[in-house]
């Protein structure tokens, strides 16, 4: 196996058409490129919405880079042997982030290597998955939201999901039964809280949204409060999803293990990369729950072609590194009328741009 020779980053901010927050309009993401002492290349990158990129990048130039370089540049053999050397600093959050920036170059030199894309590098088992349309709403009045939801219907999306969490519940109560007015009883509506809720809170609310029947509810607590979620599990039959703020497997098998979710939600990028999403996909797949990867649809919907229990990819609107700019249309994955297919692209299809990219952001 050879080993890794040279690690280089960069650092883009890219400005997003439909900024999650008016005081950070951005995404960053830091690109890794990797070459072996063959002279083979890869090409893989890291993110951060809004916090965190400088610290990334300084963890990734500084000890990453010296604890890989001659190193292999086999990822499954790598992974764990770094985030050993890095748990000092964190077993998760910063140090995971960090680690999915190399990794991710390290599997698409595989790939490149073997001239096959990332779904048919893994074993490829469908060629489209579903997606839902999705969006950081809850700050868009109704008749935005409204617009939003009529958009992801012309798509030809067969399930959303909204933001929940305003101060008044009875605000959150109309704009959810709105949003099922519209859907029609045959689309599945889900719902996401972001952490905005104590227990109490949760319960209450969710004795009102359940009125729309939503598909599940996501990160109604702190990510952190298991003793809470079980409490919560407890007292409410809707389905709980949780993960896209979770960064370890073991804090995952400590969620399937206490039962307290129903939908498991790994972001590819903060549990560290390709190779500890795997292993966290067969965590979640042993337990007989489902599997729906946050955000990333350009790496998470080639990843969900070769897992079995993935059944939905999630779409941000204008959120896909082709949107902001990140990388060179056409992307390898496409999402057309609610489908996820991804092109036979060596690697994992796509290098981030290097340079900032500045786009004007859609009036909202």
């Amino acid at each position: 196996m050879p080993g890794i020779a040279s690690i280089t980053t960069s650092l883009g901010r890219f400005t997003m058409p439909r900024p999650w927050v008016p005081e950070a309009p951005w995404l960053h993401l830091i690109r890794v490129d990797v070459v072996d002492d063959e002279g083979a290349t890869g090409s893989g990158f890291t993110w951060t919405p809004t916090i965190g990129a400088t610290a990334v990048r300084a963890l990734l130039d500084d000890d990453i880079a010296a604890a890989a370089l001659g190193s292999t540049t086999d990822p499954e053999s790598l992974w764990p042997r770094l985030w050993t050397h890095l748990h000092e600093a964190g077993g998760g959050g910063i140090t995971t982030i960090a680690l999915a920036g190399l990794d991710t170059a390290l599997w698409d030199l595989r790939g490149r290597r073997a001239g096959l894309g990332l779904s048919d590098l893994l074993g490829r088992r469908r060629d489209t998955v579903r997606a839902y349309g999705s969006g950081v709403n809850l700050h868009l009045d109704a008749a935005s939201l409204a617009a939003q939801v009529e958009r992801w219907i012309a798509a030809g999306y067969d399930a959303v999901k909204i933001k929940v969490g305003k101060p008044d519940l009875a605000e959150d109560v109309d704009r959810v039964t709105m949003v099922r007015e519209l859907l029609g009883p045959d689309r599945r509506l889900m719902i996401d809280a972001n952490q905005r809720w104590d227990v109490d809170r949760a319960v209450s609310s969710l004795e009102r949204l359940g009125v729309v029947d939503p598909a599940w509810i996501e990160e109604p607590l702190r990510s952190d409060d298991t003793a809470g979620y079980e409490r919560l599990r407890q007292a409410t039959d809707i389905p709980i999803a949780l993960g896209e703020n979770v960064h370890t497997i073991h804090r995952f098998r400590d969620l399937v293990d206490r039962g307290v979710a129903d939908v498991l939600q790994p972001n590819v990028v903060r549990v560290g990369g390709i190779t500890p999403f795997l292993a966290i996909a067969a965590l979640v797949d042993d337990a007989g729950l489902t599997l729906a990867p946050h955000l990333l649809p350009d790496l998470s919907g080639q990843l969900a072609l070769a897992l079995p229990q993935v059944t939905e990819v999630e779409d941000v609107e204008d959120a896909g590194f082709v949107a902001i700019g990140a990388i060179d249309p056409p992307g390898p994955v496409t999402i057309a009328e609610g489908l996820v297919q991804a092109e036979r692209r060596p690697g994992i299809g796509f290098v981030i741009r290097d340079r900032v990219v500045e786009t004007t952001p859609v009036a909202r």
